[in-house]
């Protein structure tokens, strides 16, 4: 797994790589336009909202919600990262940190009507996930939703499938999703749903439980 300095370094080139294994529907990039186009469309149906964006990289997403009028707020691991997106999006609040130890201030008394984070959250064990989404949820308006575009996967089996297929350039050192596992993990605190994109990507849509969280 990168570090902070490994990180910086690939900033310039992330965009070119992600291209790359998305037009060869390959691990771990396949769907990566279709997983953000989701995540914008949901994102847009409030106009100037609020938005967080957890480790936003180099801004593709974060950009072009903040230039149809959305404000945005975002933390990202990479300073080299965090200075190409904020070319892109001047006004928007973006802020180096690390997510294994929660949320800077002054994020984390902030609330929002939307949270995003796309291929960020990987880097945490399952049990962290488990630990920041809680995090997460307590930022969110009542109305509010997260979504999550990630690597994924409906359950253990597809993703070790995946990974038997994908073994030559595996990363050993990446938690994904298997989201019924996932899902019985955060059952207690919030209604969660998956929408499979590709055969290693998806879209996971949180929102505050209620009485009727399946």
């Amino acid at each position: 797994m990168l570090n902070k300095q490994g990180f910086d370094l690939w900033a310039n080139d992330y965009d070119r790589t992600v291209q790359l294994s998305e037009e060869n529907n390959e691990y771990p990039f396949a769907g990566y336009k279709e997983i953000l186009n989701l995540i914008f469309n949901e994102a847009m149906q409030k106009e100037q909202s609020h938005v967080l964006d957890i480790g936003f990289g180099t801004g593709i997403l974060a950009a072009k919600l903040c230039e149809n009028g959305h404000h945005i707020d975002g933390i990202d691991f990479s300073e080299e990262m965090i200075a190409i997106a904020q070319q892109k999006m001047p006004k928007a609040r973006l802020l180096q940190a690390d997510i294994t130890e929660g949320l800077p201030e002054p994020i984390a008394s902030s609330l929002y009507d939307t949270i995003v984070s796309t291929y960020a959250l990987h880097h945490l064990t399952d049990a962290e996930k488990t630990v920041f989404i809680e995090t997460l949820l307590a930022r969110l308006k009542p109305d509010g939703k997260i979504y999550i575009g990630d690597i994924a996967f409906r359950t253990r089996k597809d993703l070790a499938q995946c990974r038997l297929n994908s073994i030559s350039y595996w990363d050993e050192d990446e938690f994904y999703f298997a989201y019924d596992e996932f899902k019985a993990s955060i059952s207690h605190i919030c209604h969660s749903e998956f929408h499979p994109v590709s055969h290693c990507g998806g879209v996971i849509i949180l929102s505050k439980a209620n009485t009727d969280v399946s």
